[in-house]
């Protein structure tokens, strides 16, 4: 419940304990459809029960697994909206026993009533408040210090709710762009949050395809790229985790829906396409688009981590420019780090490639430039043991230390070891570049697709297309990319995917389900007019006048005579 340091005494212990059974029994409370149902019909007739199916149902599918009863946090956070507004609230059950009565009343006519303990509590306030002798709270029992304890905790909650502007229909909408599960298969599920699956869905919602994109709130290079996208174009002085936020904004506003979950497997063995997540379960799509990019491969040395936007790197392209004329060191010992070396030798004042063989297994070219490259020393049978850092004194100006909100680390040196001989020494830099490879996330895709034979992990495409061997499934970005893995390629290779979806849909007649269904309920109900009408050829509206035919025009009849 909260951290304590050092001891804590009987009475101090006992309340904290009853302060976390009261915070957990807050939320052990469920809201059943008909008490809400009720609770309209007596404080708000003219709400309709279409309108009151959608605010509960906003209540159930609230929660990461959905439920079939508002409960929880979600009932609570409705609960509170509608004292807000109505003053009342309706009557709301446990989810498990209770030990003390703590659930509201439920009123004989099923309609709604005042909240009853909090109207109690407000009454007694208002006693206790004009009452000269309150006790003392050094003095207080246990039974007043809880109401105090409850009092101050719904003073808390309301002015909470003050802040907020209320809405019914969107009094549970954290996210107004979230996915609601409909009747009909997805059109296209986009896996993925980071430049390639974001600019798919900004294609794919353009298109009118209202994609949903799956992928957990946190993750991917971007997001954890605390220094600014330099090479980005038209984005400047933006962090990685800016620039996923303005392309998830720019995608949300055309009509793309997002999921917070994790693809576990995709299975393509029937159709439409189903994707199946940890926590929400398997959605029909009919197309898939893969963007779960790859992960860079780190060293896991002491420091890495750490200083992750302070000099360490994995993407030379992106951060190279940055230690312009100053010592950098290179990992790895493949393509990809002679490639980074290259790079940073033409704005680095020296570059130092640390290798663990005594050869490289990267091509011959690339190995005898790099060799050939008087800025690049490379030091043979050595590894990495540590990363070491040092605060960032800005212009020279004095900061404390002990004050961590203002204490920047970035990258001072490295510590060396020698594999052959064991000898440990340290070296001075101002940035360390891992390049010993990425890893895509693509396991989830064993058995489905076919990979790259000569790229481990990546998915094979159809020539220059997003395609990939199984009809409807497309790649974009660093999953089918093992050369340039870069934002603004993976960006544009996701749009390519999506433009590839909607053609796949256009050609095989998919994804119409919803329109097809509006036209067939709008064609029985012309049907049913049109049989009406029929009936109604036959009508007389001289029989309706009584044989009254003054000042009502007839047509001659045939063969009549005049």
């Amino acid at each position: 419940w909260k951290e304590m340091k050092g001891g804590i005494g009987e009475g101090p212990l006992r309340q904290t304990t009853e302060e976390a059974i009261r915070y957990a029994d807050s939320f052990n409370i469920k809201l059943e459809y008909d008490d809400l149902k009720g609770f309209y019909n007596h404080v708000d007739p003219s709400k309709t029960e279409e309108e009151i199916l959608s605010i509960y149902q906003k209540c159930t599918d609230l929660k990461t697994k959905k439920t079939e009863v508002c409960q929880g946090a979600a009932a609570l956070n409705l609960i509170r909206k509608l004292r807000q507004k109505y003053k009342k609230v309706p009557y709301t059950g446990s989810v498990l026993p209770r030990d003390r009565a703590s659930t509201t009343e439920k009123p004989n006519e099923g309609a709604s009533r005042n909240s009853a303990s909090g109207d109690a509590r407000t009454k007694q306030r208002q006693t206790s408040s004009k009452t000269p002798d309150t006790p003392n709270l050094h003095l207080a029992t246990k039974e007043q210090l809880m109401a105090e304890l409850e009092k101050r905790l719904d003073e808390e909650r309301e002015q909470e709710v003050e802040s907020e502007d209320f809405d019914e229909e969107d009094a549970l909408e954290d996210n107004p762009n979230r996915w609601v599960r409909g009747q009909f298969p997805e059109r296209v599920v986009i896996v993925g949050g980071g430049p390639a699956g974001m600019a798919s869905a900004i294609y794919a919602a353009r298109a009118g395809l209202t994609p949903l994109v799956i992928a957990p709130s946190m993750g991917g290079q971007l997001q954890g790229k605390g220094v600014d996208v330099e090479n980005y174009p038209g984005l400047h002085n933006m962090t990685g985790p800016g620039v996923i936020a303005s392309m998830r904004s720019q995608a949300a506003k055309f009509g793309a829906v997002f999921e917070e979950d994790m693809v576990v497997s995709v299975d393509a063995s029937t159709r439409p396409l189903k994707v199946v997540t940890n926590n929400t379960g398997a959605i029909e799509t009919h197309t898939i688009i893969v963007a779960t990019g790859a992960d860079s491969k780190w060293l896991g040395i002491a420091g890495e981590y750490e200083l992750r936007g302070g000099g360490v790197s994995s993407c030379a392209t992106c951060d190279g420019y940055l230690f312009s004329g100053r010592h950098v060191v290179v990992v790895g010992g493949g393509d990809t780090a002679m490639e980074d070396a290259l790079v940073l030798a033409r704005t680095s004042k020296k570059v130092t490639l640390i290798h663990r063989r005594d050869t490289f297994r990267a091509s011959k070219v690339l190995a005898d430039r790099v060799k050939n490259n008087p800025v690049i020393d490379i030091q043979w049978n050595t590894v990495v043991e540590k990363i070491e850092g040092k605060p960032l004194n800005s212009e020279g100006e004095e900061i404390d230390l002990d004050d961590e909100s203002v204490v920047t680390n970035v990258v001072s040196g490295v510590v060396l070891k020698d594999v052959v001989t064991g000898e440990t020494r340290n070296m001075d830099c101002d940035a360390v570049f891992v390049a010993i490879g990425h890893s895509p996330n693509t396991r989830f895709l064993e058995g489905v697709v076919e990979f790259d034979t000569y790229h481990t992990g990546y998915i094979k495409t159809d020539g220059r297309s997003t395609k990939t061997s199984v009809p409807g499934i497309f790649a974009a970005g660093d999953v089918s990319d093992a050369v340039y893995r870069q934002a603004i390629t993976s960006a544009g290779t996701g749009a390519a995917a999506a433009l590839d979806a909607e053609r796949y849909l256009s050609e095989e007649g998919l994804g119409n389900e919803a329109a097809e269904f509006e036209a067939e309920l709008l064609a029985e109900l012309a049907g049913e007019m049109n049989g009406e009408s029929s009936e109604k050829i036959g009508y007389n509206v001289y029989e309706e006048a009584g044989g009254r035919l003054e000042g009502i025009r007839e047509s001659v009849a045939a063969g009549s005579e005049l």
